[in-house]
């Protein structure tokens, strides 16, 4: 029996619609599609399966998926035929096919503000674009299989770059007609991702729009997709751009890539993205796991006779001393000062002569709780005695015991060590917006929020609060004024992640001094896991001031660097591949 999908018109009644519309068909070079098709796109392989004439040999195409590829076969009309073939192998793919007419389709009038959609062009771009796939936990592609098919036209790349030249989204195109001469002169969109950090809005559509207009230039007729079920925000978006539903399906094979399709709901839908990370690391390794408490991030692993448990990165080889260490920032202080890091001047608030000098002597100031986390209570860039007193009463509902400190100018560096060692490191930056001349800032940060919630799990949300109203009102706004286009508004001043904080990969360019610091507080502390917050003029620079020590720092959102797996590594050393084991011994 056939898995196939036929095609529904005659190639020559597809070429004769597409000349009486005024369009191009493309160039054919056969009389109908190819047999068998198979199109290498990086990440894995497309299996087109209405070229296949029967199962089997699509089965055994799959079945030649290499290592750490994610193969897709794809129009699959009959899955349960294909399926039947090998059941132990194969899985349905749970997502929806949806299709945009491109006859019928009709350009945005909106053009894309504070960035441009291009075609990849770069070995550099080649290596944002696998960045932004890491980030969104997709599968990367060789850089030089960028760089070798840009000038392809079976496969397009377009890249979103902003005002700095940084690449903040991409999309993949296949074009059908030049794959396998598809009679149906179709196409397909790819690999739409958007860096989790951008501010700016509309980048997925003006990516989909882009491809859409290139392949309708191109006289194809449709431009399918293929999108998760659940994925109801990208539904959304294709559904107000023409795409509707139609009943073709993919499938996969069964593969640690793909594990969390086939094998249905778990103990750990509830885990918040910083535990997950670690279950999944530990269930790679063959790590048996046990859900404690999934609201709380409480996980038990189990291997080899050792039984560890964990919150999130926070393990029971921290100890309650360094925990207490940890939960008192005054304390912090004082033990990291004591082995030489430097720290920022500390000044008493309960003292208003004191705070007065401060703000002379440094121009602003820094008040947060002694006590508490996710930035709760943290009021940066005081520049006045009643913005410091009004920051201590709200500091104040956190904790009853504050801290008021200099500020230091520069940037928000967390550096994660494990083991003593530093695995990642990241300069995390306040939330801000970019205007577009007629959506007020209360609309723009609140959908700047909805799409870091989406990008954390829910785990970055930007709070309008008095701490917002007043970082907007230093820069001249307020939350129901339009700010012009293209200018960048700081919504808060706080870097913290949980706060709508964005964070940004800079591993390979720290200066040794600030990796020294961050190892010698982590050893002062005693604390084997721990996120180490620097204050630096810049990563490439020695100059620098400790904030403070987290006891529990979400290894998520580190990409590309493998936190999990060094946490791992910490508590299961012998469950790390001998080569792995071979580096760790190596770094020490």
């Amino acid at each position: 029996m056939a898995s196939d999908v036929r095609p529904e018109r005659s190639k020559a009644h597809r070429l004769k619609r597409l000349r009486h519309e005024g369009l191009k068909p493309p160039v054919q070079s056969g009389d109908g599609p190819r047999p068998d098709a198979v199109l290498d796109c990086g990440w894995g392989r497309l299996l087109f399966a209405q070229t296949f004439e029967t199962a089997e040999p699509l089965v055994e195409a799959l079945r030649a998926e290499g290592p750490d590829r994610r193969d897709i076969a794809f129009y699959v009309r009959n899955p349960h035929v294909l399926l039947a073939q090998a059941p132990q192998e194969l899985f349905l793919d749970p997502s929806h096919t949806y299709r945009l007419e491109l006859a019928t389709y009709r350009a945005g009038r909106r053009q894309p503000r504070g960035f441009t959609v291009r075609r990849l062009t770069s070995e550099a771009d080649a290596q944002a674009v696998n960045d932004i796939y890491a980030k969104r936990r997709m599968v990367p592609v060789p850089p030089d299989f960028f760089w070798s098919h840009r000038d392809d036209r079976t496969i397009t790349y377009f890249v979103a770059e902003d005002a700095t030249g940084a690449v903040i989204g991409t999309v993949t195109g296949v074009n059908h007609a030049r794959a396998f001469d598809d009679p149906e002169c179709g196409s397909s969109l790819w690999c739409l991702a958007v860096d989790p950090q951008a501010t700016q809005p509309g980048v997925g559509e003006a990516l989909v729009r882009r491809l859409a207009e290139h392949f309708k230039t191109q006289g194809l007729a449709y431009m399918d997709l293929s999108v998760m079920h659940d994925n109801d925000q990208a539904i959304a978006l294709y559904e107000k751009l023409g795409f509707r539903r139609v009943s073709f399906f993919g499938v996969k094979r069964k593969n640690p890539i793909n594990e969390a399709l086939f094998v249905g709901p778990t103990d750990d839908h509830d885990l918040n993205p910083y535990a997950r990370i670690i279950v999944n690391e530990a269930r790679r390794r063959g790590i048996h796991t046990e859900i404690i408490d999934a609201e709380g991030g409480l996980f038990r692993l189990n291997w080899g006779g050792r039984s560890v448990r964990c919150r999130e990165s926070l393990s029971e080889l921290t100890s309650a001393v360094a925990l207490s260490i940890c939960d008192d920032k005054r304390m912090t202080r004082r033990i990291v000062e004591a082995a030489g890091v430097r720290v920022p001047e500390r000044v008493d608030p309960d003292d208003p002569s004191a705070i007065d000098a401060a703000l002379e002597r440094f121009g602003a100031l820094v008040v947060k709780p002694a006590r508490g986390e996710q930035g709760q209570g943290v009021a940066v860039g005081l520049t006045t005695m009643k913005a410091v007193q009004s920051a201590l009463v709200r500091a104040r509902r956190i904790c009853s015991e504050v801290l008021i400190e200099e500020q230091v100018q520069g940037e928000d560096l967390r550096l994660v060590v494990i083991d003593y060692k530093v695995v990642a490191c990241a300069l995390r930056r306040p939330p801000r917006v970019i205007g577009d001349g007629r959506t007020p800032l209360r609309a723009l940060i609140e959908h700047q929020s909805r799409r870091r919630a989406a990008a954390t799990g829910g785990e970055s949300t930007i709070p309008i609060d008095e701490e917002t109203e007043r970082t907007l009102g230093e820069a001249g706004y307020g939350l129901d004024d339009v700010a012009p286009e293209g200018v960048e508004v700081l919504v808060r001043k706080a870097a913290n992640l949980h706060l709508g904080g964005t964070i940004h990969d800079v591993t390979e360019e720290v200066h040794p001094t600030l990796i020294r610091a961050a190892v010698a507080a982590a050893r002062a502390i005693d604390i084997p896991v721990t996120g180490i917050d620097l204050m630096v003029k810049s990563p490439r620079e020695p100059d620098y001031a400790f904030i403070e020590a987290n006891e529990r720092p979400g290894l998520a959102n580190h990409e590309p660097q493998p936190t999990a797996e060094r946490f791992i590594d910490l508590l299961f050393p012998l469950s790390a591949p001998t080569s792995a084991r071979a580096v760790v011994r190596a770094d020490v």
